[in-house]
């Protein structure tokens, strides 16, 4: 099969396309032809080298995918061929044509979803819902600030917070990404990159209301990095170092 390979930690040109063995499902594995595949920010500082956790060289990069299952190991019941799948983590990497997955790393993908919109499902979605309501506890009625809405994950936290029955702000650095924003279910979007009119709006029209902030942008207008920041009800942190906006709480999404 063709996959993507990483022989050494560096830029894109260190990815390549190469022919390797197909993998075999064993216990409690499958194998999934992939249709889409997800690619997220986290693959790329990996492939720099840049990551807390690096894999062996060589390897295959990618978590997240959509596809059919092509064959199932002896002992899974669970899927058999021909069922359509996304993937959230793999066995061999998803920049692949054929991936191997442990049964609990694949799941359903319903009929009414493509394998693209099945491919964007595993990190930026387990991401967002894990900060938004397993980390920050959101409660319907509450007020979120996404802060980089129109990204993967900004977008997933939207529409999950949306959904939940929050009210939501987003930010975005385009015109695109504010529309982006408000058709996910932003109630409000503000231009992060127009700090002198961002800052302002934020402070005069709803300081008062908003729970919590979470940013995605960790070099710009919110300077504590990515994670959620649970604020006191007169307080607000996203316009720079949170210990001048009275935070009560920090964490992040992945603790």
């Amino acid at each position: 099969m063709k996959a993507i390979r990483v022989n050494e930690f560096g830029g894109p040109e260190v990815l390549r396309m190469e022919e390797v063995p197909t993998p075999q499902p064993g216990s409690g594995e499958v194998l999934v032809r992939m249709q889409a595949i997800g690619v997220n920010p986290v693959e790329t500082y990996i492939r720099a080298g840049k990551y807390a956790r690096l894999p062996a060289l060589p390897y295959t990069p990618g978590n997240d995918g959509a596809g059919v299952i092509e064959q199932a190991g002896s002992d899974v019941t669970e899927f058999k061929a021909g069922d359509r799948v996304y993937t959230a983590g793999s066995l061999s990497g998803t920049y692949a044509e054929f991936v191997l997955c442990k049964t609990e790393q694949v799941h359903r993908l319903p009929g009414n979803v493509s394998f693209a919109q099945g491919a964007a499902m595993g990190t930026p979605y387990a991401t967002a819902y894990r900060g938004l309501f397993q980390r920050a506890d959101a409660k319907p009625g509450e007020t979120v600030l996404v802060h980089g809405a129109s990204g993967g994950v900004g977008t997933a936290a939207v529409q999950l917070a949306r959904a939940r029955g929050l009210r939501v702000f987003g930010t975005a650095g385009s015109d695109e990404g504010l529309k982006l924003a408000r058709e996910q279910g932003a109630h409000e979007a503000f231009d992060h990159g127009a700090p002198d009119h961002f800052a302002p709006n934020i402070y005069r029209n709803f300081l008062p209301r908003i729970g919590f902030a979470w940013s995605f942008l960790p070099k710009t207008v919110l300077r504590a990095g990515y994670g959620v920041y649970r604020l006191p009800s007169i307080g607000f942190s996203a316009i720079g170092p949170v210990s001048q906006y009275g935070v009560s709480q920090t964490f992040t999404s992945t603790d």
